[in-house]
């Protein structure tokens, strides 16, 4: 009989553990692959919104409903906002018309950035004289602004001693709407312009503190720290009321920009428009979401609330739901685009 099949094992012919071949060092899953295991798994998160998330919370968490899509919707938004961007970024918002909604605009978007990310956003008022963020936006024990900050720049010089506390002196914090706010001069005695290199320099001492620096732009184009702003901003954002003059305001400078040799506008530019009121003009509404979709990249709608258009100091934990969510919209859009 053949002996190819003999119950004599060979000691050539064995089979050998993978991990033990001559001259293979053995691999061992290490802390950072389980982690990063376990961040590839996916979970269908339980719903707390609509009759699922009250089917959720009644059954004591017997129930687990997943997310309808709405609140699936939301959750997205916010995943895009918490984003990292992996390097300080600033966005500024731009229309050179007064109540355009530039101030509105950036507190709203400050208080979206700053709750959701939880903190590490600046908003800050670029006006060439006195802006009004400093009057919207909440108090604090100091009256500071840019003008003191540039008289003690000094302060900050040394990068490994100077802190993000020292600002505190001249930033004022919105509290559990968890950022800062920098307000532009608001003493009656100076008659000074804020330059090109003062911007620079106020720039460059945020960006070393704040994840996010959001600026309030002026009204004058041709002013050294407007044009300052839109060269050092990573995204811009054109706001606009549904009106208009505005609307033309807005587009006038966008042609404006492109004459001036700016490139790339339509990728890093993004639009807001608001509802001036509870009822606007709908077919100006769809031509002007119209025209700025053919010149940004994306047209976001905000719609009429009392507590941003009062002129007062914004509570932002008054905001609507409606007000609220088109907000994180819009700032989901904005880093999208980062």
């Amino acid at each position: 009989m053949s002996q190819a099949f003999s119950e004599q094992p060979s000691s050539q012919s064995s089979p050998q553990p993978a991990s033990s071949h001559r001259g293979e060092p053995r691999r061992f899953a290490t802390a950072s692959d389980f982690l990063d295991r376990r961040a590839a798994v996916t979970t269908d998160p339980a719903a707390t919104w609509g009759w699922r998330g009250w089917l959720n919370r009644a059954s004591g968490g017997a129930m687990k409903l997943s997310m309808g899509p709405a609140e699936t919707e939301h959750q997205r938004l916010r995943a895009m906002v918490q984003r990292d961007f992996g390097a300080p970024r600033t966005i500024a918002f731009v229309n050179p018309k007064g109540g355009a909604a530039k101030t509105t605009g950036v507190l709203a978007a400050g208080y979206t950035f700053g709750s959701v990310r939880g903190g590490g956003v600046v908003a800050w008022d670029n006006n060439e004289t006195r802006g009004t963020l400093g009057m919207r936006c909440q108090r604090a024990a100091h009256r500071n602004t840019t003008r003191e900050l540039l008289e003690e720049l000094d302060r900050f010089s040394d990068v490994y001693q100077s802190r993000i506390g020292d600002l505190a002196a001249f930033v004022r914090s919105q509290g559990d709407a968890h950022f800062d706010t920098l307000a532009s001069d608001e003493r009656p005695d100076v008659t000074g312009m804020i330059r090109a290199e003062d911007f620079d320099s106020v720039h460059a001492l945020l960006q070393r503190f704040y994840r996010i620096t959001l600026v309030d732009t002026g009204n004058n184009m041709r002013a050294e720290n407007w044009l300052a702003a839109a060269k050092k901003a990573d995204l811009l954002v054109v706001t606009s009321t549904v009106r208009e003059d505005t609307g033309y305001s807005g587009l006038w400078m966008l042609d404006a920009l492109a004459d001036a040799g700016y490139s790339d506008l339509k990728q890093r530019t993004v639009t807001v428009l608001s509802d001036p009121s509870p009822k606007v003009d709908k077919a100006l509404a769809d031509d002007l979401v119209d025209v700025y979709e053919q010149r940004t990249r994306g047209v976001y709608r905000v719609p009429y609330d009392p507590m941003l258009v009062a002129g007062s100091v914004v509570p932002y934990l008054q905001l609507s739901k409606q007000t609220t969510r088109s907000w994180l919209a819009a700032c989901a859009g904005m880093a999208d685009a980062l």
